[in-house]
């Protein structure tokens, strides 16, 4: 199977990561916040170190594929070249005159600078220097405006879509900077030769959904985080479609806390092994999951709300979720949270990539027979992020399904 993810620790076969370009270069103290990212990262060096982690990847037998490198042959497609070129230009902000102008503009280009615009954006001065902008929303713009915005946050693929088992979950991100992320995502999937007759099972019209929100826990268990990204609509829509394609027996909704820190659910928790999660210590004995099971009318059901390891161990079959214990003193594990210390990808079970940079939960992990590669992150994690929101699985093996909750 070319396209089949059904757990977050199947030996995986194939990646999706985008290599950082000339979208983080855009970034300035005058629009980093607005942007999604807490500094201005040295792009050269954010490069160096998603070099190494896809070398790192590679190294152990996956497939990699470059976002940028699949979107300039998606463009390649003229329904495909009209689709991107037109959620570009549906935004509002351009009004009639501009929107022509960047229409002319963005027809004359290849894919290769078509690419790189739907990406890194089109500056204002960058539209006059080729001769265009005119117009009264041209005219009262700033010389430091951007006409087309950029998308510095497409280094975290896993936002942008999901999938589950043979089906693709494009979501529908919640910030608006980062909403036209899924236009390039669904073009791919629907438009490039590798992807021929993927099935969509989610799309950016429908409620607030992102795929950090989204751990596939074991065969037929999926657990959703709502929070500062992701709503209870979009974990019931998800809840309802994956029922319907008889993807999971069990969806469990995990509220979490709507901050910076926690704003997904693998910013606080991710799977190790089939059995074990590395957790943030202080939501270990406190997150709680409402279990969504599909009622005899067909429409979903909700339990009553137990605590996560509880829940999730009853719907995987397993006597219980272990959690790795990190053992780390309250400001240590302050610290390494907002590093991503709990952002771990798992390669297999009990072979994991981490940054470095969290030493006292790397060294956790492996004491609890977690193999782990590390990788730097200096520069990487300047938009909030570790190597679990960097990748897209695309391809896992098969795990055995989890017992029918």
């Amino acid at each position: 199977m070319n396209q089949y993810v059904d757990s977050e620790v199947g030996k995986l076969n194939t990646v999706l990561l985008h290599r950082p370009g000339p979208e983080l270069a855009r970034l300035t103290p005058r629009n980093n916040d607005s942007l999604l990212f807490d500094g201005i990262p040295w792009v050269g060096r954010a490069q160096e170190e998603h070099d190494a982690f896809a070398e790192a990847l590679r190294n152990h037998g996956v497939e990699v594929l470059h976002l940028g490198q699949l979107l300039v042959e998606t463009i390649a497609q003229p329904r495909a070249r009209a689709e991107l070129t037109g959620a570009t230009l549906a935004d509002p902000r351009l009004g009639d005159t501009l929107r022509d102008e960047v229409a002319e503009h963005l027809e004359n280009l290849d894919a290769g600078a078509l690419r790189d615009v739907l990406m890194a954006g089109l500056a204002w001065e960058e539209l006059r220097a080729a001769g265009s902008g005119r117009g009264l929303v041209y005219r009262l713009m700033d010389r430091h405006d951007f006409v087309i915005d950029p998308l510095p946050n497409l280094l975290f693929t896993r936002d942008s879509s999901a999938w589950i088992r043979g089906h693709v979950a494009v979501t529908s991100l919640a910030m608006p900077a980062r909403r036209r992320e899924t236009s390039i995502t669904r073009a791919i999937y629907q438009h490039h030769p590798r992807f021929v007759g993927a099935k969509l099972l989610y799309e950016p019209r429908l409620e607030p959904l992102e795929g950090g929100d989204v751990l596939l826990l074991a065969p037929g268990v999926i657990a959703v985080g709502v929070g500062e990204r992701t709503t209870p609509a979009g974990a019931e829509r998800l809840a309802r479609r994956a029922f319907s394609r008889e993807l999971a027996h069990t969806v469990l909704v995990v509220p979490i806390a709507q901050e910076r820190a926690t704003m997904h659910l693998d910013t606080v928790c991710t799977m190790v092994d089939i059995d074990a999660v590395v957790m943030y210590p202080p939501l270990a004995d406190t997150m709680i999951a409402f279990p969504v099971r599909q009622g005899a009318d067909g429409e979903p059901e909700v339990g009553k709300p137990q605590p996560f390891v509880n829940a999730a161990a009853e719907a995987m079959g397993i006597g219980r979720l272990r959690i790795i214990d990190t053992g780390l003193d309250p400001v240590t594990a302050e610290r390494e949270q907002w590093d991503d210390g709990n952002n771990t990808l798992a390669l297999a079970p009990r072979l994991c990539v981490a940054y470095e940079r969290n030493v006292e939960t790397n060294a956790q992990l492996e004491r609890a027979g977690i193999e782990v590669i590390r990788i730097a992150g200096s520069e990487l994690g300047s938009g909030r992020g570790g190597p679990r929101c960097m990748s897209c699985p695309i391809s896992r093996d098969p795990l055995p399904a989890a017992r029918s909750a």
